[in-house]
């Protein structure tokens, strides 16, 4: 692999792992959230049908219950579509936070909200520094048209 598409995965990866950290932080908050919650307080809350299926057990959901799956994980094997895809999730993350911090007033929950959020813009940052590395590093005048990763000169 060329050196602009393996610093590229260097990031990716790097990247990854943080963000697994980051969906084992919300789980810790969810739980000390949770913690001795009673049944009043779960159907004050809205926690209810939640609470049916997985009790205060952490399940991986977006705010609409619909469970994390590999649809999640979004990946063609062109490094600049994937980048800019990555980058878009950085920003849908951030917004996420963003709306998180409008409705919490808990200030341990707002605190852990804002380093994730400071976290989600610097993935952003990095993945459009990588993207900049591949775009450069492509000896085309239009590098939108092929994939870096697999076309070859020969077959554009």
């Amino acid at each position: 692999m060329d050196r602009p598409l393996a610093a590229r995965g260097n990031i990716d990866t790097d990247t990854g792992t943080e963000e697994l950290a980051h969906e084992e932080m919300i789980a810790t908050i969810v739980y000390q959230l949770t913690r001795g919650i009673s049944p009043s307080q779960i159907k004050e809350g809205g926690f209810d049908a939640y609470f049916v299926d997985h009790t205060t057990g952490i399940y991986p959901a977006d705010a609409n219950g619909m469970p994390f799956n590999a649809a999640t994980l979004q990946s063609t094997g062109d490094p600049i579509t994937d980048l800019f895809e990555d980058m878009a999730a950085e920003q849908k993350a951030r917004t996420t936070y963003d709306n998180i911090l409008r409705l919490a007033d808990d200030p341990d929950v707002r605190d852990a909200i804002k380093f994730l959020r400071e976290r989600e813009i610097v993935h952003f940052q990095r993945f459009g520094e990588a993207l900049r590395v591949v775009q450069d590093n492509l000896d085309s005048k239009n590098f939108y048209a092929f994939n870096p990763a697999f076309d070859t000169q020969r077959n554009r």
